[in-house]
């Protein structure tokens, strides 16, 4: 299982290198399509990230990714050289750190890379309207509550389809 921003950064520098380009609300639901896809496709049906995805007013969201690239607005996110790093006990220590994508498998990369080209001709709008006519959000969903949407809720969905 990965960490989510390291997923981030991968999906990012391949959604930019296909030139289908990327924002954090697109970002978001192809996130939750991945791990969706995670759950019922790989050997092992085990997560790709271990952070909870939430149910948001616009969708699935995993916060530490949209907190990470909200910077960006509604605007594409650029491709990721490198990340700061910083250690929350020293606020004062930060680190410019590389990114390196062989952090994730090439048989996790291929997973991904599939789940960004089928949905990369939708618009986020169009991910968010195909998301809220999904049951995991549907069953999740209370307006400002920010409920968790289970693995096992999105494994049984995506299952039954």
């Amino acid at each position: 299982m990965y960490n989510v921003l390291d997923v981030c950064r991968y999906i990012i520098n391949y959604s930019n290198y296909k030139n289908y380009g990327i924002s954090n609300l697109k970002l978001q639901k192809i996130l939750y399509f991945v791990q969706a896809y995670f759950l019922i496709n790989n050997k092992s049906h085990k997560a790709c990230f271990k952070e909870k995805i939430e149910a948001w007013n616009f969708g699935p969201v995993v916060s530490e990714a949209y907190h990470e690239y909200k910077q960006y607005g509604s605007g594409d996110i650029p491709t990721v050289k490198f990340y700061t790093e910083f250690n929350i006990s020293d606020p004062w220590s930060l680190k410019r750190v590389p990114f390196d994508d062989t952090v994730i498998s090439d048989e996790d990369k291929e997973m991904i890379n599939k789940v960004v080209d089928k949905f990369s001709k939708y618009s986020a709008t169009d991910l968010v309207a195909l998301t809220h006519k999904q049951l995991p959000w549907i069953e999740s969903y209370v307006p400002h509550m920010n409920n968790i949407i289970t693995n096992e809720s999105i494994k049984e969905y995506f299952n039954a389809k």
